[in-house]
């Protein structure tokens, strides 16, 4: 734990609820200031803050299909909608008096966000998320008519939210609402702490700070003195909840999505499925950006990033691809899970060719004239070997080479498709070696059996091979074939 992290935290605490126990305790601090502008401004720009907030995680709730952040944006929205109809509980503003509706308003929205603040720190599973997510528009409009109903009773001054609470009268039921909403709140803080450890992310951080600051808020309307500093304290931690929840949320946009942290697991799972798809359909088809935008439902931001992904992925594959076999990178791009060390048994065939006469080559002839002479061959060969039959280059070993058939994917007719290989490899280096008496010539040996195929070597670094009798009889074959010769098992 960092030396910030051990201060801050205790700072969190220690400051609002210290500052109200010092004014509560030395009601002299706790001077008296009614201005009814300032108190309607500041809890109106609060509301509007709040509003914006929850249109935000609605709208990403709304495009993931994620419940948490839809119940974040509830907790968001009901917060903001009684926090306005507090607005209005200002003098002068539609009423020339105080009315209990509008005054209880705050800790009733406090309350109720608390109980969707909590709700959102679960680990939904998909079932429960899904259940949510069908009754979502009903759920909006149910705030939304529970917000109305509240305004007009207020207005309509239909008991018992109609005549002013005395300052005794009122402590009671703000206590009440107080003391669930501050556990709830906790209780959220809590579980978004952990999550925050480990999904280390500014706006996680900002929304765990605001549950917390929310919850002294409680405490604060629950104890306040109305006009005094005390009463104007949870304005101010209200404006700074909300106010962070913004800031980091801002941050977080010009890196990416403002509240991807905030996401369930499996939101985040099918998020890179479909990233991946993307990039795949990207790399492969070459689609464009509104194509991208279409097929994934991606915007123009995701667009953009998918785009150069699949382009910084096509270079990379054009380095690597030379050295790895087409079969063999199509086969782990289909099953990445391939790439895991260990194998499986599977009846191959093996082709194994090497040059005789090489090392008598090698010394009458320099380095660069042996491997201008290597490149000739293996350029008319290897096509031939992988294009037309099929076969999967195990390794080029010098002037050797090993080709499985029936290893990195399906192939029912491996063994003629190796003797077919076989041949043709031959007939195509008989067309490099014409008129170059002195060049080797290929001889070639080929069998078929069970072989283990997989994987061997270490995490770093590994390779794809077969492994068995029938590989080693193969490569003894292939010592007792003449030069032009083909020998099979």
């Amino acid at each position: 734990m960092s030396p910030c992290t051990v201060f801050f935290w205790p700072l969190l605490f220690a400051l609002p609820l210290g500052g109200l126990a010092l004014l509560l305790l030395q009601p002299d601090l706790d001077v008296d200031w009614e201005h009814h502008p300032a108190h309607f401004w500041l809890v109106l720009g609060v509301s509007l803050v709040s509003v914006a907030l929850g249109a935000l995680t609605n709208e990403a709730a709304s495009r993931r299909s994620d419940a948490r952040l839809f119940i974040v944006s509830l907790a968001f929205l009901t917060s903001a909608g009684f926090l306005g109809l507090h607005a209005l509980a200002t003098p002068g503003v539609l009423l020339e008096g105080k009315n209990t509706g509008f005054v209880v308003a705050t800790p009733v929205g406090l309350l109720l966000a608390s109980l969707f603040a909590a709700l959102s720190s679960h680990d939904l599973s998909q079932e429960r998320a899904a259940s949510i997510l069908r009754f979502r528009t009903p759920i909006r409009w149910g705030l939304a008519a529970v917000l109305a109903a509240w305004g007009v009773a207020s207005l309509a001054e239909v008991p018992p939210l109609a005549d002013p609470l005395t300052p005794g009268e009122a402590e009671t039921p703000e206590f009440l609402l107080g003391v669930p909403g501050v556990v709830l709140y906790g209780l959220a803080a809590l579980r978004y702490r952990e999550l925050h450890r480990r999904r280390p992310a500014q706006v996680l951080l900002g929304v765990t700070v605001a549950w917390i600051l929310l919850a002294e808020a409680m405490v604060a309307v629950a104890f306040a003195r109305s006009w005094h500093a005390s009463w104007w304290e949870w304005h101010l931690l209200m404006a700074a909840a909300f106010g962070l929840v913004a800031a980091t949320a801002l941050r977080e946009r010009h890196q990416g999505e403002a509240f991807a942290a905030l996401y369930l697991d499996h939101t985040l799972g099918e998020i890179d499925a479909r990233y991946t798809r993307a990039v795949k359909a990207a790399a492969a088809e070459q689609l464009e950006e509104p194509e991208l935008r279409r097929r994934f439902r991606l915007g123009a931001e995701e667009a953009s990033v998918v785009d150069r992904a699949a382009r910084e992925l096509k270079a990379v594959e054009g380095l690597f691809q030379p050295y790895l076999s087409p079969q063999l990178a199509a086969h782990l791009r289909e099953e990445p899970r391939r790439a895991e060390l260990g194998g499986e048994e599977r009846e191959v065939s093996v082709l194994f060719a090497d040059l005789q006469g090489f090392t008598a080559f090698s010394e009458r002839h320099t380095p660069a004239e042996v491997l201008a002479m290597l490149n000739t061959y293996w350029a008319q060969t290897v096509p031939v070997v992988l294009g037309e039959h099929g076969g999967m280059i195990e390794r080029f070993a010098g002037d050797a080479i090993m080709v499985v058939f029936n290893a990195a994917a399906d192939q029912p007719d491996h063994a003629l498709r190796a003797a077919r290989a076989g041949l043709a490899l031959q007939g195509a280096a008989d067309e490099v070696a014409r008129g170059r008496r002195d060049w080797p010539r290929f001889r070639v040996g080929i069998n078929t059996g069970p072989a283990i195929v997989g994987n061997v070597g270490t995490e770093e670094q590994r390779s794809f091979t077969a492994i068995g009798d029938t590989t080693n009889l193969a490569a003894r074959l292939q010592t007792a074939a003449e030069p032009g010769q083909i020998v099979l098992g």
